[in-house]
């Protein structure tokens, strides 16, 4: 079967390239028409929702798996338009085009559709009541997907990070270098969340026939910025990928004021996704070693 992707070039999408080549053929979209490495592929241009059916039509695929996201948090505050654009009004373009051809449509969504003052690991039924344009968009999204009334996945994740593209993982082993001491945000909690695992469960969720409908995606464990930044470092240093690791001091996000404000409680209960796959998701922690051997 053929597997249409939008957003290949992306944290999630470039681990999906490789997850979902398990299911059928892949073919990849990107904005640009092009790959990291010059190699060419589709062109989806999300600013362009009217013109994402057309290609859907074209490629006649068994399944559209999209991880084109607006993920740039603070600028959606004053890009509103474009936040929507990509984050609503495209997925709903998307899942429409598949309903109508009763094609199975996945799309991905975030911990952002929650204020962030609960308590508990957030369930899937939880009211949302996002902060911030970036996260309203996200909930337009889902809710575009729903209205379609096809055949659909919405994965929530959180916290995502990975070998590719930009993420803090990757800040950090950059800013750790060159510096003897980082202050990092120790009052947000969440669950560093592998783009590789996302990718993978994709791929399993899609070949049951019992998963439908909207799941939380992430690793298991929480700990804050400041709890990961430290394990980045614990890690890399053991590892050889740095010589030393930085002090890292705990501050508080009223000491590192954004144009947005970030969910103070991110987790989010995965244990519907945990009785549908039967097995466990693995933790946070375990997620950061296996990624570092890479």
């Amino acid at each position: 079967m053929t597997v249409l992707l939008f957003g290949g070039n992306g944290q999630v999408g470039h681990e999906l390239r490789r997850s979902l080549r398990a299911l059928g053929d892949v073919v990849v979209t990107t904005r640009s028409g092009q790959l990291p490495g010059g190699a060419r592929c589709e062109v989806a241009d999300f600013d362009r929702p009217d013109s994402l059916a057309e290609l859907v039509e074209r490629v006649a695929p068994a399944i559209v798996v999209n991880a084109a996201a607006y993920t740039a948090v603070d600028k959606a505050e004053d890009d509103v338009d474009a936040a929507f654009r990509t984050n609503a009004e495209a997925p709903g373009v998307l899942a429409r085009a598949c309903a109508l051809r009763d094609i199975p449509f996945v799309h991905y969504s975030t911990d952002y559709v929650f204020d962030g003052q609960g308590s508990r690991p957030y369930r899937e039924d939880d009211p949302t009541a996002p902060l911030g344009v970036y996260g309203a968009s996200k909930l337009a999204g889902e809710d575009a997907v729903r209205s379609a009334g096809g055949w659909h996945l919405i994965l929530r994740t959180a916290w995502v990070y990975g070998r590719h593209g930009h993420n803090f993982m990757k800040t950090m082993l950059r800013l750790g270098e060159d510096r003897d001491e980082l202050r990092v945000v120790a009052d947000q909690i969440g669950s560093p969340t592998p783009a590789r695992l996302i990718a993978e469960v994709t791929a399993g969720l899609l070949q049951r026939s019992d998963a439908e409908g909207t799941f939380h995606l992430t690793a298991t464990g929480q700990t804050s910025w400041h709890g990961f930044a430290a394990a980045i470092f614990e890690e890399a240093v053991a590892r050889g990928l740095i010589a030393r690791a930085p002090r890292v001091l705990p501050i508080t996000t009223s000491g590192y004021p954004t144009r947005a404000r970030r969910p103070a409680y991110s987790c989010l209960d995965v244990c519907k996704l945990e009785r549908v796959l039967a097995w466990r998701i693995p933790d946070w922690r375990a997620g950061l070693t296996r990624v570092l051997q890479e």
